[in-house]
């Protein structure tokens, strides 16, 4: 097996892109979910509520050290890629929420009036800096694991043989193919058999060990066209007529890193290789 894509999202619930290196660091990937929106209350907002965000592209200006987004017709946003929690910004941290995590991040109020011409609604921009750590649930971490601004682990792995498999099963239902963007995982492997993934405890992505404590039971984000921004019933109606189990949808696996001496890089092509497998998966 071997690692076939990386995948980043600087900002939560916007559209995300390709690249072939990436440093792995205990919250996640360098650049990874960062940055989140939210709405007047402080709660994350994603393509769930929000759909049309799938048309606001991330990519990196290195030259700048910025987050770019765009949606076509409009000019960018531009959003520092770090920000120190002792920033001077207008309102400094403001509070948050991420599903059952009550918190705080830093406000980028620049960002209002800009969301609110590109999907219709003002949201704000918030930066988890390194200084506010989220931590993993206990229930499926450890003491020291720490998250970004991703649902609930620092990384998802996703398996392009799954993905080949359901898109056989929809096109036998006469349904349109859909790219692994649906699922919208940070690491992407091949060589493994559709769906093996379940079945990881630990593995290491070249010099990088992570353990698998669960898998992804799926949402209605997957079924959001990021070509148009318009939301469906597929890939969900079918993942979910083999899929199923405990009342939810599953597709990928949550990853959390064993990082010792700090990050390290992962790129494309580093060989996969499975540590330890869950018995009852």
């Amino acid at each position: 097996m071997r690692l076939a894509q990386i995948r980043l999202h600087p900002v939560k619930a916007c559209r995300g892109f390709e690249v072939a290196r990436a440093y792995v660091e205990r919250r996640g990937l360098r650049d990874d979910r960062r940055w989140m929106l939210v709405d007047a209350s402080g709660r994350f907002v994603t393509q769930r509520e929000r759909p049309t965000l799938a048309l606001v592209r991330a990519s990196l200006d290195d030259e700048r050290d910025e987050i770019v987004l765009a949606r076509e017709g409009m000019g960018a946003l531009r959003l520092p890629r770090r920000l120190a929690a002792a920033a001077a910004l207008p309102t400094g941290r403001v509070p948050i929420s991420v599903w059952r995590h009550e918190g705080e991040a830093l406000a980028f109020e620049a960002g209002r009036a800009w969301f609110a011409r590109a999907i219709g609604v003002e949201l704000l921009p918030v930066f988890l800096p390194d200084e506010i750590v989220r931590p993993v649930s206990p229930t499926h971490g450890r003491p020291g694991d720490e998250v970004s601004f991703a649902d609930g682990f620092p990384l998802l792995l996703a398996s392009s043989s799954s993905l080949d498999e359901l898109n056989a099963r929809l096109a036998a239902r006469g349904a349109s193919a859909v790219t692994m963007e649906r699922f919208r995982p940070n690491v992407v492997i091949e060589g493994a058999a559709p769906f093996a993934e379940e079945g990881f405890a630990a593995l290491r992505i070249g010099r990088v060990r992570f353990r698998a404590p669960k898998g992804c039971d799926r949402c209605s984000v997957t079924t959001v066209d990021p070509e148009t921004g318009v939301a469906g019933r597929e890939p969900l109606a079918t993942l979910a007529t083999f899929r199923q189990r405990d009342g939810a949808v599953w597709f990928g696996v949550n990853l959390i890193p064993d990082l010792p001496d700090g990050a390290r890089e992962i790129v494309v092509g580093d060989e996969v290789v499975i540590e330890s497998a869950d018995p009852s998966a």
